[in-house]
């Protein structure tokens, strides 16, 4: 199976990936994008994107990252991931691009990154690090 086609599967299955409308754009070993539009059901007081969409999408990118150095038989859970929010996310779409930093047997260093894309611009909006554990199915 496909590396894209594994990770589609599995966002496929999450049914909080399903409820945001996350799409793969892009998978690498050790990398993937993530995109999620920012509908009506997902936005705060001000209009502006959540902030837990904007954490779903990053954290799931960077699983995902993780989830391409992984066998087959195995999956990741997040351990702990931090967030540090930039700017209001702004626009119709959430892009984001998780990568792997560290991989390790034991724990999965990530990194990822989210924008949100306003007239077809994109504006950094949050970065987010953390540690993927894997584990055997």
């Amino acid at each position: 199976m496909s590396l894209k086609t594994r990770l589609q599967t599995i966002l496929a299955s999450q049914s909080m990936m399903r409820s945001i409308g996350a799409q793969t754009t892009v998978v690498e070993p050790g990398f993937v994008e993530l995109q999620a539009p920012i509908g009506e059901g997902f936005r705060q007081h001000n209009g502006f994107g959540h902030a837990g969409l904007t954490f779903t999408l990053g954290d799931t990118a960077g699983g995902g990252a993780a989830i391409t150095l992984v066998d087959e038989d195995h999956a990741v859970v997040t351990s702990e991931i931090g967030i540090h929010l930039l700017a209001p996310a702004k626009g119709d779409l959430l892009i984001a691009r998780g990568k792997v930093i560290k991989p390790g047997k034991r724990l999965i260093v990530i990194q990822s990154d989210v924008y949100a894309r306003q007239d077809d611009k994109e504006r950094h909006i949050a970065t987010l690090s953390g540690t993927m554990v894997p584990f055997k199915l």
